[in-house]
């Protein structure tokens, strides 16, 4: 309820989250509250760390503060993403959201590893922690808060998609957990001297790292270049698909340039006997409504077919029969026979599961293996087969 009072509240036209300055306002509000609550925390928390002399309490409080950072870095991030295209950057300055959850992630890496030194140092030397109520009703305090920072974060990257807000949220959530371990030592400092804050303090610590580990890898997929959304994936194909005399798609490629910037070039497979003008325009006009309705840039490229020879069908027909004995073959496209007489090319490519279909020795063994097969029953045939990997 006050996530939603607060979006309502501060964010002008909050439920059209595709326009890109409504997108903005989201990442500029999670980021801010963010902000806020961690450096109250921080402050209360190092207050704490100061007056029970515990490390672990100590830990948190500037964990709190590089998350705290870590907001005022997503909110730069959300402010430099949102740079309009330039000469230098045609594609706009998108990515810079992803890079900008990368160095939060560094930052909490290093906070968990300096924090694992000055644990490990109380559990050398330790010191007595001084048990008392209000901190330790402060601590709770923080849980509770953390509790709902995580789900607000969480609320605001769904509702625009947004990783670095989501892995914010992740990042709450963990804190939570630290939180807790850190109420822990300080309840089971009252009944013994052994230095459990130390040990729980590197505990926390390696929770911190772990948790930086996770989020650099998270962040690092987009850039590195991970696989679509399926939904977005099924959008483009069936909308393409959803234009006549369009019979069939393929050879899809997605490239992301920041979270909701994405260009994207298919095959569409059209009927080889149709007027070249024709069929332009409506894949013009394919192109053209698809990106303005799915706010990408998508290119079409047209594969002319025959779909009217009966040799072509039902040469097809054959090798859509032997194809279903190899499970990576994903699809096949751009069937044709070429050529006249008793001597023929049958040409076609066929897309192969790289995740089973490993090595190339692998890959050139189903090349002969289906060319065999072929040439059974159609010796005179000739067959050339190009081989493609799925990037989706």
């Amino acid at each position: 309820m006050l996530s939603q009072f607060l979006v309502q509240h501060f964010i002008k036209d909050y439920n059209d989250v595709e326009d890109e300055k409504v997108r903005n306002n989201y990442g500029f509000l999670g980021s801010i509250v963010g902000m806020v609550i961690n450096s109250i925390l921080f402050i209360v928390k190092l207050i704490i760390g100061m007056i029970t002399s515990s490390i672990s309490v100590t830990a948190d409080a500037f964990n709190n503060l590089s998350d705290a950072a870590s907001s005022l870095i997503t909110l730069l991030g959300f402010k430099l993403a949102a740079k309009p295209a330039d000469k230098e950057h045609p594609f706009g300055h998108g990515r810079i959201e992803y890079l900008s959850g990368l160095i939060v992630s560094f930052m909490v890496m290093l906070v968990g590893f300096e924090f694992v030194k000055s644990s490990y140092a109380r559990i050398t030397n330790p010191v007595a922690v001084k048990f008392q109520i209000i901190p330790f009703i402060l601590i709770l305090f923080s849980i509770v808060t953390k509790v709902w920072l995580s789900k607000f974060n969480n609320y605001m990257g769904k509702k625009i998609n947004s990783s670095a807000l989501q892995a914010s949220s992740f990042d709450a959530l963990s804190d939570v957990t630290t939180s807790s371990c850190v109420a822990l030592s300080l309840i089971l400092s009252k009944w013994t001297r052994f230095p459990v804050d130390g040990y729980i303090g590197i505990l926390v610590s390696l929770f911190i790292m772990y948790s930086g580990f996770t989020l650099i890898k998270d962040t690092l997929n987009p850039i590195l270049g991970e696989s679509p959304d399926e939904e977005l994936v099924d959008k483009i194909t069936n909308g393409v698909l959803s234009y006549k005399y369009i019979t069939g798609v393929h050879d899809l490629v997605i490239h992301n340039y920041g979270p909701g910037k994405f260009m994207a070039s298919i095959h569409a497979e059209v009927p080889q006997d149709m007027s070249i003008v024709k069929i332009h325009e409506i894949i013009d006009r394919a192109e053209k409504e698809l990106s303005s309705k799915l706010n990408i840039i998508l290119v079409i490229h047209m594969d002319p077919i025959n779909t009217n020879d009966e040799e072509v069908t039902t040469a097809k027909k054959e090798l859509e029969k032997i194809i279903e004995d190899y499970p990576m073959i994903k699809s096949l496209h751009d069937f044709r026979i070429v050529g006249e007489g008793d001597t023929k090319n049958l040409i076609f490519d066929i897309v192969i599961d790289y995740s089973q279909a490993i090595t190339k020795e692998f890959r050139n063994n189903i090349k002969d293996e289906l060319n065999e097969r072929i040439k059974k029953i159609h010796p005179n045939y000739n067959v050339v087969i190009t081989m493609d990997r799925d990037f989706i």
